[in-house]
């Protein structure tokens, strides 16, 4: 069975409102539709935001029995689940069921005026569940009968960001290997990439595991305990266990992006100068000039299809956990072996900077 990509992602959140202000007044995200108990959310409110391709579900508890509630006691606001869109979810949900995964709903159907859409969901990885999503009829639809959908003005420019790329997960030591057979067994992703990172004294494992047409990429880091510990070791802690650490979000212009979402009070992890110094005799010629990318901290990579550029978002969670990235795509279908240690001491950085305060609990 393959995966047409990341259909969506839905993050359980304390106040999904003041969620969605963020997204949209920083992000640029735009409100498509809601839902709640008069559409048959019983004891939920949902905020349906969407930029390009990308849709961000926002979920919001209306009384102490709903899931969302022990989800955001446990781990602050955060990915509940990534939605994979399929061609037969039915299929899927069989095939996951067999290969391991844990049936969490059967398969159902939401239909409407113009579009029929299939849900099913299983387990994943922590608290984290997939969503399985098979679409037909009119793309503008989401869930016919549960999110009610409003006109959307075209925006005034082209959206900067357009797709969901990858999902990058934090996993608790020793359980990497069995994680990874998982999404095989259970999804039939292949392991594209894997590679030891280094951060100062810390160090993690990573392997990156892909739908079979490259549709949906998940990134799986879990730490080295031979190491110092580190911000895998922190996120763990912090978030209460496993968990979605950033979600990138592909763009055509990722010099643009930065520049937008800065203006809007985004902040970005710093990069070294001396990063830039030594990047032409590491990659030769590069796409996008140097003296663009240095005054931004954005990363340059590439891999044996092409380049790619990416740079994290600081973290806007009041417990440091969860964060943004953006990533450009010139050919480029996996990852390369210089950015990633390079995004995650760009990181570690951050985290230094706020640890004292975080630990004395402020």
């Amino acid at each position: 069975m393959d995966y047409l990509g990341i259909d969506h992602v839905e993050f359980y959140v304390g106040d999904a409102r003041q969620a969605a202000f963020v997204l949209c007044s920083a992000f640029g995200f735009r409100l498509y539709g809601q839902g709640g108990p008069e559409t048959g959310l019983d004891g939920q409110r949902s905020l349906l935001l969407g930029q390009g391709d990308s849709r961000v579900l926002l979920t919001s508890a209306l009384r102490p029995d709903h899931p969302a509630v022990d989800y955001v006691a446990r781990h602050g606001d955060g990915v509940a689940v990534v939605a994979f869109g399929t061609p037969d979810a039915r299929s899927a949900f069989a095939g996951a069921v067999a290969g391991g995964a844990t049936a969490i709903e059967a398969p159902r159907t939401h239909e409407g005026k113009d579009a029929t859409v299939l849900t099913a969901t299983v387990s994943g990885f922590g608290d984290v569940t997939h969503r399985l999503v098979e679409r037909h009829g009119a793309p503008g639809e989401f869930l016919p009968g549960v999110i009610e959908m409003q006109d959307v003005p075209p925006p005034a420019e082209a959206d900067l960001l357009h797709t969901i790329d990858h999902a990058a997960v934090c996993l608790e030591a020793g359980t990497l290997d069995a994680t990874v057979r998982f999404y095989h067994e259970a999804f039939g992703f292949d392991m594209i990439f894997e590679e030891y990172i280094e951060v100062g004294g810390q160090g993690m494992f990573s392997q990156v595991v892909q739908s079979p047409g490259g549709g949906a990429t998940l990134t799986l880091i879990q730490p080295d305990l031979t190491h110092t510990p580190g911000q895998i070791d922190d996120f763990l802690a912090w978030h209460g266990g496993p968990g979605v650490q950033h979600l990138a979000l592909s763009t055509h212009d990722i010099v643009a992006a930065v520049d937008a979402l800065g203006e809007r009070g985004v902040g970005f992890a710093p990069t070294p100068a001396s990063y830039y110094d030594t990047l032409g005799g590491r990659l030769g010629a590069v796409d996008v000039p140097v003296d663009r990318l240095r005054p931004r901290g954005i990363l340059v990579d590439r891999d044996h299809w092409g380049q790619m550029y990416q740079i994290f978002a600081q973290s806007l969670h009041v417990r440091r956990t969860y964060f943004w990235e953006l990533i450009e795509r010139h050919g480029a279908r996996t990852f390369g072996t210089s950015n990633i240690p390079a995004l995650y001491e760009a990181k570690q950085r951050e985290l230094d900077a706020v640890r004292p305060t975080t630990k004395a609990g402020l």
